[in-house]
This record gives C-alpha cells, structure tokens and sequence, in this order.
C-alpha cells in the first residue's frame, strides 16, 4: 500500500517539460552481448562521448536485454521527445515478465523529468490491468496522468486503453464511464466500440453487449461503422444468448456490406446459428461459403453433436476426410466428443486410434472425452490405457497449464468411479494436494459415489469440500450431486440442509438445481415441498415434470400425477416413452386401471409413442395388482415382441400378491428359460410355496438356489434422527438401546392387539409352528426401526423409515394398527414405493 500512494505522489507532483509528441525509430542495431555492450559504454566513456550519443549505449543495451542498464544510461541524460522512444521500448520488453516492473519503469521515468507520449501510456496501462490484486488503484494513478496531459481529449489509443485497463481490473463500470466520455466528445473510433462491445462480451453482459452494437449502428452515418471485428466480437454474444433474431439481422448486415466474404465472420455467422441451436440455417450458411477453413467445418461438426444429430456430424466428418481437409485436433476431439456424449464409449475409441494412425497428437479435450467414453460404458480396460497414455504424454510435461492437467486427472477420477473401482477413484483424489483441488474434482468424486451405491461417502466428501472452502466452493453440479446422494438415502434432514446452502448462494434459479431437489424431496417421503419448489421454477423442463409426476406415483397419488401430466400436455413439453413409463406406473401404484388401459392405447395414436417392452410390463403390473392375472397373461401373450425378464417378474410379482401358485410357477418358469433368475424372482416363487404352505417346494427353491450360487439379500431398515441413520437387520440385537427396543415392541403389539391386530404368519417363511412364527414376525427390520424412531423422535414428528426390500406383509398390518396410538406419521420408502401411516391408515390404499 505504500508503495501505491508514492507512486501517486510521484505522478501528480512530478514537474514536467513540455516536449512535443513524437517518436524516433532508431537504425537497427545487430545483437550484442551484454559484455560488448558494457565494454562501448566504458569506451565512450573515457572518450567523452557518453553526453553526445547516448542512443548507441541504450540501443545496445536494449538488444542484450539489459533493461536495468539501459534505464540508468536514461536517467543519467537530459530528457528529450526523441528519445522517449527508449523508455517506451524498455517498459514495452518488461511487461511480459513483470507487469509491476513496467509500471515501476514508468515512475522512474517520470521521476526523472520525461514527458510520456502517446506511445507510453497504452503499455502502462495494459501493465496496470494485468498486476493482480491492486490493478485498480495503481490504473486510477495512471489515468490520473493522462488526464493531466490532456490526451483522453485527443488520443483514442490511449482511451482505448484505459477501457482495457479498467476491464481487465474487474471495474466494468470505470471503463463503460470512459467510453461513455469519449463518445459524448466524439473522439471514438471503431476500434473504441470493438473494445466496449468485446468486454461486455467477455464478462458475460450479452445484454448490454447487444444494445451497444445496437447503438453503434445507429452512429454509422457519424462515421463509425461496424468491421469485420465487429461482427466477429457479437456474434458470439448473439450465439450465448440465444439471440437469433439479432443474429440474423447482424447475417444480413453482414452479406449488404460485404463482410461475410471474409471467412472469420462467415465462421462467426454459422458458429451463431449453431450455437442457438439452428443447424439447418448454420448448414445453409455453412454451403454459401466460397472459403472455408478447418474452424468452418470444426463448427458444424460440433453443433451436430451438441443437439444430438449424429448422423450429420459423422457424415460431414466423412466429407472432411473425403476433401482430404486437414483434420486438425478440434475435429477429432468433436467426434470423439459426439460419440462418448451418446454414451458410445468403444465407438469413442475406435476414432482415437483413426486419429494415432493419422498422426495428430491428442489434447487436454480429447482425454477428457475418450475418458468420459470409457465411463460410459464401464469400459476399464480401455479407460486404464487411456490413463497409462495420459501420464504418460501429458500429465508429465512440464509445459501443461496445471488447469489443463486437473481437468484430465478428474476425468481419470470420474472414469474410475464409473466403472465401480471406487476405490482407485478416491486413492488418486487424496494424492491431490488440497489446494490444487478444483470444483470439477470434488463434483466428479462426489458424484461417483452418488451415483454408485456410497451415498454416505459422497456426503461425508461434500461435508468436507464445504469446510475447505478457502481453496474451492461448490457449484450446482457440486450441489445436484450431494442432493443425489440424499435421494439415495432418503436423508430429509441433510438434503433441508444443502437446500438452505443452496439458496444462501444464489443456486436456487438453477434449473438443474431445482429438478434434483424435487427428486430428493420425493424420494426422502416430502412430495408436497417437491411440489411447492416446482410452482416456483422459472424455467421448467421435461425432467421438472416427470420428476413430480413419479413422485406422486411413488406416493400413491395417482389422480395427481394424472393432472401433472394432463398441465405438462398443455405446457407444450415433448411427450416421451419415459413420460408414459411414469404415468402407467402411477396409474398402476394407485389402482387406477380403467385410466392406465386408456392411456396405453392412446400412445401411438394420440402421441406417437410406440409402447416399447417397459410399457407392456407397467400393464402387467396394473393388470396383476388388480387381481386381473388372467388378463395379465393374455395381455404378455398378445405383445408384438418377445416378453422380456421384467414382464414376467412383474406377472410373478402379482402371483405372490394373490397366492397363484400355477402361474407363478409358469412365470418362474420363462425366467428359467431366459437365464433371468436371480435372488428376488427365487424369493417371490419362495414365498408363494411357502404361502401355500408347500414347505418341500420351499426348500427344493432354497437348496436351488445355494446351488446356483444365489444369495437372498437380507431384509435391512434404516430410520433418520437427528444424529444421522441407525441401520437394522432382522432381529437385530446389536444397538446399545436394543432393549429398550425391544421392550416398547412388545408393548406396541400387546396394544394392538387388543385393537384386533393378528399376526400374518404366511410372511414367517419356515416351517415352524405358528407361535414360532409370531416371534419371527416381531424381530423384523422395519418394526424395529419403528420402535427406535418412537423412542429417539419428538412427539408429533414424522418418523421416516427406508428398507431395501418390498416391505413386509405382515409389518405393514401391524405399522398400520400402530399409527392409530402414536402421536406420529410413519412413512416408509421400501424398494417398490411410500407409504404414509397415520390413524390406522396406509396412502397406499392396499395397492403395493
């Protein structure tokens, strides 16, 4: 600091010599050494001719990079306007080094008595704007002295520069006010409104980039009239809003004044349209071209890929090879990218060895989409190759930008996660050091562990991003992934509290942001808060509104996820297959038949959706639900295409429900035949012998499967308190309260079952007498989590309960008897939906 206010004190009071403004161009002088140098200064010397001709020693200087010598033969001499030239060179040769050295040439410049020129100042100041930290107020000193000198009057080189300054400063609103005052005297020039406009750009004001190309249109007839580097520094701006409409109008202005010709703006042009999403008219351009470059068709290969037109993208890729147009980096990256974004990961590295063989050395870009290819597909072979190349050519050369490198090592990171080997995953970002950690690497951690099964760790992880916050902050994608981990497991009280995070920093308006709170509150049993935030979004998606429509499914409120649709027709959303898996499923989870058997025919008439096999299964499953199993199996028999695993699990499934022992054995049967067995289809055949009370059959499904080497996952619960999740298992006795536990249990069942609750023990699966089975039946998982919750939670709060498993029959009987003499709402999410309890009755109304 100063040093900031001598330098100020130095420039306003420093005494200085009128000299007129001019500049010298010395002879070019050819290289010498600093010792050739240094010996002609001590010669001219001890001649005497030091005084006369100086120029020769500081031109010597000068090419021997000896600044600091050159500076001290400049202060020793009388000031004179010819050679100002020298100070300007030396300040012009230091400012790629050292921007502060620069600026401390200038003051040591005008120390001595020397009046800068028009030439000086434009150097100084790109000095200023590029000295991190305290560019603004050693920029405002320096313009000070040029408006001492008069030259913002005069000089638009120097104007020009201050609005770069003050840009590069981060004080947009400094340099709009010095363009403002050049205008309103008039001694703008293009160059003045390409600067402006370029700024605006660059800081992402689209809007107030538009309106000043705006205005500088209207000035044309004054003599400023838009160039080619006009045109090239909008368009962008027009592409990243969206701005069509302007884009075009700038296209025809473009064509009239001949400029298009110019193949920087014909690229602008279609890059515009590309970016606005516009492919046919970016084609039109593309074709009218006389010259095209390799940016040209690197442009339209990339807007293909970016809107999901592949085709087109690999047949233009096609005609480069064809036209034997050099295919640079960026055209290979683009396809590579294309592929590895349509999750064609082994296709992605089919283009990667065409572009080894072809001789073009990959970038930063290229690994990062070969590597995001590999996770695609879960190709780990290929992605460890990829990461062996990786270290191997670029990771280890010293040259890279450390940006560049963290962007491949997170990509490594990612690919590792998405293949399942969490753990290499996590042992290569803990051999980053914390500070070279950015947001990309926390988010890519975070989000494997999200989204492969370790919920926990990816909060833990974001827990301590949040408390190392002086390194890096999260972004929404940091933040959608954390809330992705809370849907997972259900974790209401953690999800409120990243919600909250979000709002505090302005993540709220994120689209994204917002559809993944809307799944978190669903699946954490909070569907009437997913709604509220949905009514609240600005800007709603296909995905806004599915989300809310499964959610209503998953919560047994069919008649609403019906009218969520019906607003989502009318909003004018593309209606997809998904959309109708969605709408079949809540029709089906609220018994809703008549509605699901009307919409399913009204896909492909109405619509113009075919019914693909998930669809037959939704249909199915609402057929057998509703006890409808004849009907089921004549609906699978009549499909126009061969009934998948998950039709015939969905028919087995309803079996169980209605105790068909025929059929399920029928079912279980295709299974066989398809080699789709696994531990649920053997359980719920299991469990329809063991209904049927055909404990032989019951055995003969259990030795199976110990033969095959299938194993039943076990029945788990887990209930949120305060403190985080407690786990159980069945009879579980390992909780340091677990008597306690227990004891309120059996109270519970002795009062409901003075209530009229019988114990069910078709769902105790063994051949034991009955009141074996009750005691089985007591010591399941949920009942237990149930009891824990009671003894942990305040009275009238909900208690919220997740189990990995369809929830117990029985459980689900005596749940609802105990909803009617506790104080509390007991919802459970099990793997197939939710079901809310409250005075002696379920949402799901018996359809489960």
């Amino acid at each position: 600091m100063p040093q900031h206010h001598t330098l100020l004190k130095t420039l306003a009071k420093t005494p200085f010599r009128s000299f007129s403004t001019s500049s010298l161009t010395p002879k070019k002088c050819s290289p010498n050494s600093l010792l050739n140098a240094k010996q002609t200064h001590q010669q001219h010397i001890v001649r005497g001719l030091i005084s006369t001709d100086p120029i020769t020693i500081i031109s010597m200087y000068t090419a021997s990079e000896s600044h600091c010598d050159a500076v001290r033969v400049l202060e020793r001499i009388e000031p004179s306007s010819s050679a100002v030239y020298w100070w300007n060179e030396v300040i012009k040769m230091r400012l790629p080094f050292s921007p502060k050295e620069s600026v401390e040439m200038f003051v040591r410049m005008v120390r001595c008595g020397w009046r800068p020129d028009g030439y000086t100042f434009p150097f100084v100041l790109k000095a200023c704007g590029e000295i991190r930290g305290s560019a603004e107020l050693v920029g405002f000193c320096v313009h000070g002295v040029v408006v001492k000198y008069g030259l913002v009057e005069c000089n638009v080189f120097v104007c020009n520069a201050l609005v770069k300054m003050y840009f590069m400063s981060g004080v947009l609103r400094d340099a709009r006010r010095v363009f403002d005052e050049m205008c309103e005297r008039g001694v703008e020039d293009v160059v003045s409104w390409n600067s402006i406009v370029a700024v605006y750009v660059q800081s992402g004001d689209v809007r107030s980039a538009l309106g000043l190309f705006g205005r500088m249109g209207k000035r044309g007839e004054f003599g400023v009239r838009a160039d080619a580097v006009s045109l090239v520094n909008i368009l962008p701006a027009c592409g990243v809003g969206k701005s069509w409409r302007r884009g075009k109008q700038v296209h025809g202005y473009a064509v009239r004044s001949g400029l298009f010709e110019d193949v920087f703006v014909g690229n602008a042009v279609v890059d515009m349209y590309a970016k606005c999403e516009l492919m046919d008219e970016a084609s039109k351009v593309f074709e009218r071209m006389k010259i095209k470059d390799v940016v040209s068709w690197n442009i339209m290969v990339t807007g293909y890929s970016q809107i999901g037109r592949f085709e087109d993208a690999l047949s233009l890729f096609e005609r480069m090879k064809m036209a034997k147009i050099e295919l640079n980096v960026v055209t290979w990256s683009a396809v590579i990218g294309a592929y590895a974004q349509r999750a064609l990961g082994y296709e992605a590295l089919d283009v990667f060895r065409q572009m080894q063989l072809a001789g073009s050395k990959p970038n930063v870009i290229t690994l990062f989409s070969l590597l995001s290819g590999c996770a695609s597909v879960g190709a780990l072979l290929q992605g460890k190759e990829i990461h062996c190349y990786a270290v191997k050519e670029v990771l280890n050369v010293s040259v890279n930008d450390p940006r560049d490198n963290m962007m491949v090592i997170s990509g490594i990171i990612d690919m590792y996660a998405k293949c399942k080997s969490a753990d290499t995953a996590r042992a290569i970002f803990d051999s980053i050091a914390l500070e070279e950690r950015d947001v990309v690497t926390w988010t890519v951690i975070i989000g494997g562990y999200a989204q492969h099964g370790e919920a926990n760790d990816a909060l833990q992880l974001f827990g301590e991003m949040l408390t190392n916050y002086k390194y890096v902050m999260p972004n929404e994608f940091t933040i959608s992934c954390a809330l992705m981990a809370c849907a997972r497991l259900a974790a209401l009280r953690f999800g409120r509290q990243i919600h909250a995070y979000g709002i505090r920093n302005h993540f709220g308006s994120s689209t994204f942001v917002a559809n993944c709170l809307i799944d978190m509150y669903v699946k954490s049993g909070d569907v009437d808060t997913a709604r509220i935030i949905f009514d609240n979004m600005d800007n709603k998606n296909s995905v806004s509104w599915t989300s809310l429509m499964t959610g209503y499914g998953m919560h047994g409120r069919g008649e609403e996820a019906i009218k969520v649709f019906e607003g989502m027709r009318r909003a004018g959303m593309p209606i997809d297959g998904v959309t109708f898996v969605v709408v079949l499923y809540a029709c089906s989870h609220s018994g809703m038949v008549d509605q699901g058997m009307e919409y399913f025919n009204g896909m492909n008439t109405e619509y113009g959706v075919v019914p693909e096999v998930e669809h037959y299964a939704c249909m199915v499953d609402l057929l057998g639900r509703a006890g409808r199993l004849n009907e089921a199996l004549k609906f699978i028999k009549e499909m126009p295409m061969d009934p998948s695993p998950i039709v015939w699990v969905a028919l087995l499934s309803a079996c169980r429900l209605h105790t068909n022992v025929e059929l399920g054995e029928f079912a279980a049967g295709e299974l066989l035949n398809l080699e789709a067995e696994n531990d649920g289809s053997y359980t719920l055949l299991s469990n329809i012998y063991a209904n049927a009370r055909r404990w032989k059959d019951v055995a003969r499904i259990r030795s199976l499967m110990k033969y095959s080497g299938i194993r039943k996952r076990p029945g788990c619960s887990w209930v949120q308190g305060k403190k985080g999740t407690t786990t159980f298992y069945v009879g579980d006795k390992t909780h340091p309260r677990s008597g306690e536990i227990y004891d309120l249990l059996a109270d519970l069942i002795h009062r409901i079952t003075a209530l009229g609750y019988v114990p069910d023990t078709r769902f105790a699966l063994h051949d034991v007498d009955d009141e074996e089975k009750g005691d089985l039946l007591f010591e399941h998982s949920e009942k237990l989590a149930l009891a824990y919750g009671i003894l942990t939670s305040a009275p009238g709060m909900p208690i919220r309960i997740t189990k990995n498993l369809r929830v117990c029959g029985d459980c689900h009987t005596a749940i609802t008897y105990i909803s009617k003499i506790i104080d509390h709402e007991v919802i459970i999410r099990d793997s197939s939906r939710f079901h809310h309890f409250k005075n002696g009755c379920c949402s799901c109304k018996g359809y489960w």
